[in-house]
């Protein structure tokens, strides 16, 4: 199919409320797909991820990388004629999102019963930690706390030991993928019936939906199957784990009757699953002590780790080796498919950041996009969206009610 030159949401105006992770990951995506997106943010500071490692001469690469296509309006909020302005924008706006806490809003105005008068077919989307009603929502949370809450912590880690960290911004991340996933069914309905609607999701909400297997097994076991975090293998299938390689740790996948049929063959130990021992999940599980030794002691006694993958590939077992991010970021699958990329950024040159996980037949992979500087667009947007004469704008700049900043 030939690609086309506009991109899916170009012509889509978003008013994107959001700093750090979730929120912008959220409108990064609808940038990467053709969204126009301001960023609004408040003077004097802005987005409190400019100041997150790693920064070099004022310019933060975590803030380039969530940030890039994105135009910057920067505003003192404080100031009547700040909230005026958004006033103005709010009917522009096909989406608005936003990620603070429960009510400030609401406190600044901007609650969803205010945005809907203003504008009835926008779809405005909040992202939170816990949601927007219950208990626990107008407590302070992160991706973390989210993640402490859910139980997905608590499997985390070795058995004995206490849980153990996520390294990487999964919760925020895929929450910012899930209020994107709500937003464009919200946008679809709007096209078909006209109505504009309110969505919210949560990093507690998208977090909890990660039990897979914990939840529904506890439950309808009526609590005989107890989830517990299970350090380097899983808790209830074997063989599923990491093993000790040579040179890198290896994962494998081999839980499943055929996987483990597959996996014997490669040991060269066709016999294994017809012991009594082995023959299904169940008694693995009661013999994993075992199985794992015998599993361990065919990886130490096999010369190399590229025998142990060249025996999976032949016989097909599921297996990874476990990259570090070095090795992953020179992964030829990962750069060939531009699963890295690497961008150029005008202060701080080129550098690698993960690329657009999602592919259209008719449009390119990536835009050529830049990350903007605090308040570089306050002249424009006002310009565009709102028909400022360069006068207004620069009386705005000299009464503080818009902010510039450097990087």
């Amino acid at each position: 199919m030939a690609q086309t030159a506009k991109r899916m949401l170009e012509g889509y105006r978003v008013l994107d409320f959001t700093q750090v992770l979730a929120g912008p990951t959220t409108t990064r995506y609808l940038a990467e797909m053709g969204a126009e997106v301001v960023k609004v943010e408040f003077g004097p500071g802005g987005d409190i991820s400019r100041g997150v490692p790693y920064v070099r001469d004022g310019r933060s690469a975590y803030y380039v990388q969530q940030n890039r296509g994105k135009r910057s309006l920067c505003l003192d909020l404080k100031n009547p004629a700040a909230t005026a302005i958004i006033r103005e924008l709010i009917p522009k706006a096909d989406v608005l999102v936003e990620n603070y806490a429960p009510g400030v809003m609401g406190r600044l105005g901007f609650g969803y019963d205010a945005v809907r008068a203003l504008n009835p077919k926008i779809v405005m989307c909040s992202i939170s930690t816990f949601g927007q009603d219950g208990p626990l929502a107008n407590r302070p949370g992160y991706d973390f706390i989210g993640c402490a809450y859910s139980g997905v912590l608590s499997m985390i880690g070795e058995r004995d030991g206490a849980p153990s960290l996520p390294q990487v911004g999964l919760g925020d991340i895929s929450t910012g993928v899930h209020a994107l996933s709500a937003i464009m069914a919200a946008l679809l309905h709007r096209e078909r019936t006209g109505e504009g609607q309110y969505v919210e999701t949560s990093l507690l909400d998208c977090y909890f939906s990660y039990n897979d297997l914990t939840v529904q097994a506890y439950s309808l076991s009526g609590g005989e199957i107890s989830p517990r975090r299970n350090g380097a293998h899983h808790f209830a299938m074997a063989p599923l784990g990491v093993f000790k390689g040579k040179r890198n740790p290896i994962l494998i996948m081999a839980a499943l009757e055929h996987q483990f049929a597959y996996l014997c063959n490669a040991m060269g130990r066709p016999e294994l699953p017809t012991d009594p021992r082995f023959r299904d999940n169940t008694q693995r599980m009661a013999n994993v002590v075992e199985l794992k030794r015998l599993i361990q002691d065919w990886f130490d006694a096999t010369p190399s780790d590229d025998e142990v993958y060249r025996l999976f590939n032949e016989h097909r077992v599921p297996y990874a080796q476990v990259l570090s991010i070095e090795e992953a970021m020179a992964h030829p699958h990962l750069r060939e498919r531009e699963v890295v990329r690497t961008v150029n950024d005008r202060y701080l040159g080129d550098f690698d950041v993960p690329g657009f996980p999602m592919r259209f037949s008719g449009y390119e992979r990536h835009r050529e996009m830049q990350a903007p500087t605090l308040g570089e667009h306050n002249e424009p947007v006002l310009r565009e969206y709102l028909g400022y004469s360069p006068d207004r704008i620069a009386a705005l700049a000299r009464d503080g009610v818009l902010r510039r900043g450097e990087r």
